[in-house]
């Protein structure tokens, strides 16, 4: 859960306040995919605050959110990571996980799990928490046609990274 948080929750959301001039806390982004780049798929249709953006605005966002471990060690000079963005995702990641397994109703998060949501065995989605952990994983919900390009980009390099960790996997196992 932790990697796909970061984005989700901390860029994503804080971006996007950003642009809409509200509290990153007030704003709920799902981001989708993987980690990495073009992987990383932030559902603006679906952002939990009403609003809509420009197409500039979707185009700006999400490279800011597929760029944004970079534009972290541009900022530091290349001396390091995000360091304090992780500390403050660790808190929320142990309160999501410790309020679902105290059975708190309706804990979601975005995390990379095995799904059936697209044709890839592991896929980054929506997921209720609950007692056991994951309890149910959501759809993609509907995406608009900006969305749908991205995922289907998404989709091609996550299959190839897939491709090898479970051949390295499988390699490790014989």
């Amino acid at each position: 859960m932790g990697v796909t948080m970061l984005d989700a929750v901390s860029r994503a959301n804080t971006f996007v306040a950003e642009v809409m001039s509200h509290n990153p806390r007030e704003v709920v982004v799902p981001v989708v995919g993987g980690h990495a780049r073009v992987t990383i798929l932030p559902l603006l249709s679906q952002v939990k605050l009403p609003c809509s953006f420009t197409q500039k605005e979707i185009e700006y966002l999400t490279d800011r959110m597929e760029n944004g471990g970079i534009e972290v060690v541009k900022a530091k000079y290349g001396a390091g990571s995000a360091t304090l963005s992780m500390v403050d995702l660790y808190l929320k990641f142990a309160d999501a996980c410790l309020k679902g397994l105290r059975g708190d109703a309706s804990i979601v998060e975005c995390t990379f799990v095995a799904t059936h949501v697209t044709e890839l065995p592991f896929f980054a989605s929506k997921v209720r928490l609950g007692r056991c952990g994951v309890d149910e994983v959501y759809g993609l919900g509907p995406l608009n046609k900006y969305e749908r390009m991205g995922l289907e980009k998404a989709k091609k390099e996550l299959e190839g990274v897939l491709r090898k960790v479970l051949a390295l996997c499988r390699s490790k196992d014989s």
